[in-house]
């Protein structure tokens, strides 16, 4: 059952500045902190959840993902409704968000629905260094960016997207796409939907692979959603 409103979560999600590049981070995760159920994530989430999150696609210039999230959660075409993409468009954005991917391998086929049922071809974020043959075959079907040298630079990233118009990035995960981006500390938010379920397994966090080091985030919201709750934290720059 849904208990919160579009437009309450319109209002309470709010970005204000849409100038400044950002990065806002939109995950769920169980009571004992469990990212998956069965090793995905849509088990753990609700109506509300994905209301949430489809308010937090509505107000994106670009939503990133990385290839592991592509393959596990089966990303195909992301796009937001008529009512939201008539809302973009009122308010002087793109009917839809861009879809970004980042892949370091480029092991994904130029056939996944993500580029085949995608609006537009989707932005592919990798590195210098990544297999040449790969780069060539998904350029057909994707705007290949190279942002760094051996490896996916975080921060270039976010000056690519924002140089092609899209400040405003939205990222879905995985937990190492998390951790890198902490780890080049580019995370301006997280938008945290924690579930009200207990998991144990050996589920992992919402971010891995990132050496340990603490970012002071602040508290923007928590709306009680159902029994779910809806958390935003800000990084004070």
């Amino acid at each position: 059952m849904i208990s919160v409103s579009r437009d309450e979560l319109l209002a309470a999600y709010d970005l204000g500045d849409r100038a400044t590049p950002r990065v806002r981070m939109n995950f769920v995760m169980s009571l004992d902190g469990a990212v998956t159920i069965d090793g995905r994530s849509g088990g753990l989430g609700d109506e509300n959840d994905r209301l949430a999150m489809q308010v937090l696609r509505t107000l994106a210039d670009v939503v990133l993902v990385g290839a592991g999230t592509v393959r596990v959660e089966g990303y195909g075409g992301v796009r937001v409704g008529e009512a939201d993409a008539a809302w973009r468009e009122s308010n002087g954005m793109a009917a839809q968000p861009r879809i970004a991917v980042v892949s370091s391998r480029l092991d994904l086929a130029p056939s996944h629905p993500f580029f085949t049922e995608a609006l537009e071809p989707p932005i592919l974020i990798t590195h210098g260094t990544a297999p040449a043959d790969r780069v060539e075959a998904l350029a057909e079907v994707a705007d290949v960016r190279i942002c760094g040298d051996d490896e996916v630079d975080p921060a270039a990233m976010v000056d690519a997207l924002a140089a092609a118009g899209l400040p405003q990035v939205l990222c879905e995960g995985g937990p190492h796409l998390f951790g890198s981006l902490i780890e080049a500390d580019v995370v301006d938010e997280l938008c945290l939907s924690l579930s009200p379920v207990l998991v144990a397994g050996d589920a992992g966090r919402i971010a891995r692979g990132a050496p340990e080091a603490a970012h002071r985030m602040r508290l923007v919201h928590a709306i009680p959603a159902g029994d779910l709750l809806l958390l935003r934290y800000a990084r004070d720059r």
